[in-house]
């Protein structure tokens, strides 16, 4: 098993607990590396979701959720890269939003598995 970056979706079944299949693999993967990996792209997509539902306990919870986890942040050499990258798809009219080419690119920059069930995205 590999180190991973987890995608926005798949965290947030994690937190949900319900899919069965990925709470499973969820704990494997937590036992064997300690943490949870996600972006700071996450925070955002997950505490925007929360605000625009005015449910500010919620976003407490996941900050607690979070307090362990390795939480990567965008180097500079990086958002250069998730720019062009997005504009490239872009023109050839293959958009898959400005967030996930983030999180693509802050995956390869720490050399990790991206995991996402929105493999049309990448």
């Amino acid at each position: 098993m590999n180190k991973a970056l987890l995608d926005t979706d798949i965290f947030s079944e994690i937190l949900k607990g319900i899919n069965q299949p990925v709470a499973a693999k969820a704990s494997t993967y937590h036992t064997a590396f300690g943490c949870y990996t996600i972006s700071v792209i996450t925070v955002l997509e997950i505490v925007k979701g929360w605000h625009k539902r005015r449910r500010e306990d919620k976003i407490q919870e996941f900050f607690v959720e979070i307090a362990a986890a390795e939480v990567l942040t965008l180097e500079i050499h990086s958002a250069e890269l998730a720019g062009r990258i997005y504009a490239d798809l872009e023109q050839i009219g293959q958009q898959i939003g400005l967030a996930n080419a983030i999180i693509a690119v802050i995956a390869r920059q720490q050399n990790l598995t991206l995991v996402s069930g929105n493999l049309s995205h990448y």
